[in-house]
């Protein structure tokens, strides 16, 4: 395992814990905003914030001002913003409430907020995750402990929904991620997966089921697919697991780092990923394959930010005392990351510019 680049990230302290954080989209080169969900231990209060990045002059450390923020019913247990006008970002909660708020693109200003309540039948108890289409009119998926998979979109009048499945409680989803305009994948209990098609509807077209971790059981914990490959999916876990899942070879997962890897050394945590992401920033022989698996970026609960690569060491970006709950990758600015530390912080950081690839 080598080290990264001797990066020296801009940490902000915050007066809250941070649940999740997104780079929103960027209307010009010299103004940055970030929406992150927020929980106030103390008083039990939770809201999204938007904050602005003040400072891009390289000889000024930047700083983080809010913009403009909305109080949520209860703690956010996922956010997705899109990176399509108008800005929209859907927050999920503890209470079985989806929540869509439309901001202003430049300002950051929430404009309004629309949601669908528990009380409607959406979900019994936390929705443990959500992901939006980045095309198709901000349809968003949903899935809880409940056994529940929703899909809900907004519309001119209004928020409305539809169930796709309910397992009546036999079955926990834990993650999901669109794969395409029809298609999801969601994962759970046991290292799980399940992909759906909207146009083959009933339950998973495909499904993968191993539990591995150690005799533990294991947790897909996050889920992402490349907007070039969409049939394969890198999935992060319990014990520092992350791995690939093709639908051309679903009973054949390819192992980057966890309890599956023949040489466990090359795990850069053994804890909780607690979340995945492509990293298109990387330069990487793989790109004109297409069996080769993408570069992978995750955190975990030991406080590891890392890089991964098939056939390659795993490369630690950040290494913290105290977890990484979350992190995001610039879309637009590929060398651009935020983190949300345990300890009431939002990390920033840089990496060098020399030659990335975008693909």
């Amino acid at each position: 395992m080598s080290g990264g680049a001797d990066l020296q990230p801009h940490r902000f302290p915050q007066s809250k814990a941070i649940d999740a954080v997104r780079w929103l989209p960027q209307p010009s080169a010299f103004h940055r905003l970030v929406a992150s969900a927020v929980h106030d231990v103390d008083s039990e209060a939770s809201s999204l914030e938007i904050q602005a990045i003040t400072s891009q002059n390289p000889n000024r450390d930047p700083d983080l001002r809010l913009r403009s923020s909305w109080t949520s019913p209860s703690r956010i247990t996922s956010l997705k913003a899109s990176h399509k006008a108008p800005l929209l970002l859907a927050a999920s909660t503890a209470s079985g409430s989806l929540h869509f708020v439309l901001a202003d693109p430049v300002e950051g200003t929430v404009d309004s907020e629309l949601s669908v309540a528990a009380e409607d039948g959406f979900h019994r108890g936390p929705i443990s995750a959500v992901d939006l289409q980045i095309t198709g009119g901000g349809e968003c998926v949903s899935v809880g402990e409940d056994g529940r998979v929703n899909l809900a979109s907004v519309g001119e009048s209004g928020v409305g929904y539809r169930r796709v499945f309910d397992s009546k409680g036999l079955v926990s989803y834990a993650s999901v991620r669109w794969g395409s305009p029809a298609e999801f994948v969601t994962g759970g209990l046991g290292f799980g997966l399940h992909w759906w098609d909207q146009r083959r509807p009933g339950g998973p077209v495909t499904q993968f089921k191993s539990n591995w971790a150690r005799g533990a059981a294991g947790i897909v914990h996050s889920i992402d697919i490349h907007s070039s490959r969409k049939h394969v999916c890198v999935v992060g876990g319990s014990c520092g697991t992350v791995f690939s899942w093709d639908l051309r070879w679903p009973q054949q997962p390819v192992f980057l780092s966890g309890s599956g890897l023949s040489e466990p050394a090359n795990s850069p945590s053994e804890s909780e990923v607690w979340e995945v992401h492509y990293d298109s920033h990387i330069q990487s022989s793989n790109t004109a394959s297409t069996t080769k698996i993408l570069p992978v970026m995750m955190c975990s609960e030991d406080g590891i930010l890392a890089t991964l690569e098939q056939g390659g060491e795993s490369t630690v970006v950040l290494a913290e005392p105290c977890a990484i709950n979350t992190f995001d990758i610039d879309p637009q600015n590929p060398s651009d990351v935020i983190c949300g530390l345990e300890w009431e912080s939002i990390a920033i950081l840089t990496r060098p510019r020399d030659s990335p690839v975008m693909y």
